[in-house]
């Protein structure tokens, strides 16, 4: 397993290289940084050639990509024409952990991604967490009660659920839930923000602020998890194994979560897998439309403005964190079933 573990992360490493390369060229030729350096006026165009000569942008993209890469000595950078240079730029390189300094908030990229990655885990988590142990309970629910009232009736919101955009389902919930629960008088939930700032950052304030958020998310994905989970035990439940064990006189609560479930958890662990490292980037449209804190909300504002360094930093951390839960569902797959071996 130790070998195999240090042969997958040597087979990571110069795939991240690459994927890190294609993403900074796609960066380079998405925008142009140097105009939203000038706030709501234009930059002038002598200003553009000092800036440009000054950060590196006047260089091929490959030469760039190595200064962005290794580090550079473009550490200084006159905003205003003044002579008064401040620190800017990629100065030890992302090797070392130096993603350089935002374009927008002109502070350390890694800092104003830090500062958003607590927030994005409160709503991610919590909702990846209602979703596996919903989905979970309900889809065994469901195959154990093939074809039952509660089956179908599971089956129909599945559908439903997963069907709808998730900007449409986000809208609905606040038509309901807070426009129209205010309007009838009855208790209604926020629908911006982690709290009321009139009352502060409190566990309450945050927990009631992501009702409506973690709903959107966690019915949109418990659909299909649920579905997933019903077939994949359905499937397990009709093996011989099963019915070898049945036959033995084995427990049913036994055979259901030992026996069947844990065969039928592969390729739950798969989707899972694929799902978490994603977790940090945060839910883009959910994020924007109830206006929390989040990196999905981060990554949108910043991408729109070309802000290189604070992008990259976002993509190469889901990279990276990609390589990290692929090894770590391969070993939970060898937990799970010990007929897999890595040696």
């Amino acid at each position: 397993m130790a070998r195999y573990i240090l042969r997958r992360i040597l087979q990571g490493i110069p795939l991240i290289f690459i994927v890190s390369l294609v993403l900074f060229v796609l960066m380079q030729n998405m925008g142009d940084p140097l105009a939203t350096m000038g706030g709501r006026s234009v930059t002038r165009k002598e200003d553009r050639e000092r800036l440009a000569r000054q950060m590196g942008l006047d260089q091929p993209v490959i030469v760039q990509y190595l200064f962005w890469l290794a580090g550079n000595d473009w550490s200084k950078v006159d905003f205003d024409g003044d002579g008064l240079a401040e620190s800017y730029g990629t100065r030890r390189g992302v090797l070392r952990g130096d993603f350089g300094y935002s374009l927008v908030a002109r502070q350390p990229a890694m800092e104003v991604i830090a500062s958003r990655i607590p927030n994005t885990l409160i709503l991610m988590l919590t909702s990846e967490f209602i979703v596996i142990v919903g989905a979970l309970l309900i889809g065994v629910y469901s195959a154990l009660k093939q074809y039952s009232l509660l089956d179908n009736l599971v089956t129909t919101f599945s559908f439903v659920g997963y069907s709808m955009p998730i900007f449409f389902l986000a809208l609905s919930l606040m038509y309901i839930f807070a426009v129209n629960f205010k309007r009838w008088g009855l208790p209604y939930l926020p629908t911006v923000g982690m709290y009321d700032p009139r009352v502060g950052s409190t566990p309450g304030q945050v927990l009631l602020h992501m009702i409506l958020p973690v709903a959107a998310i966690a019915v949109n994905s418990f659909s299909a998890y649920s579905r997933y989970i019903r077939s994949t035990m359905l499937e397990a439940l009709n093996q011989d194994y099963v019915r070898t064990a049945r036959s033995k006189g084995l427990p049913r609560r036994e055979i259901i979560f030992i026996h069947a479930l844990k065969n039928a958890s592969l390729p739950i662990v798969t989707i899972v897998g694929l799902d978490l490292p994603f977790l940090l980037g945060g839910a883009l449209v959910t994020e924007r439309i109830f206006a929390w804190p989040g990196m999905g909300r981060l990554f949108i504002d910043h991408v729109s403005r070309g802000d290189t360094p604070v992008v990259m930093g976002i993509l190469m951390l889901i990279a990276v964190s990609v390589v990290f839960f692929q090894i770590l569902t391969d070993i939970v797959y060898a937990w799970l079933d010990p007929r897999i071996r890595y040696d």
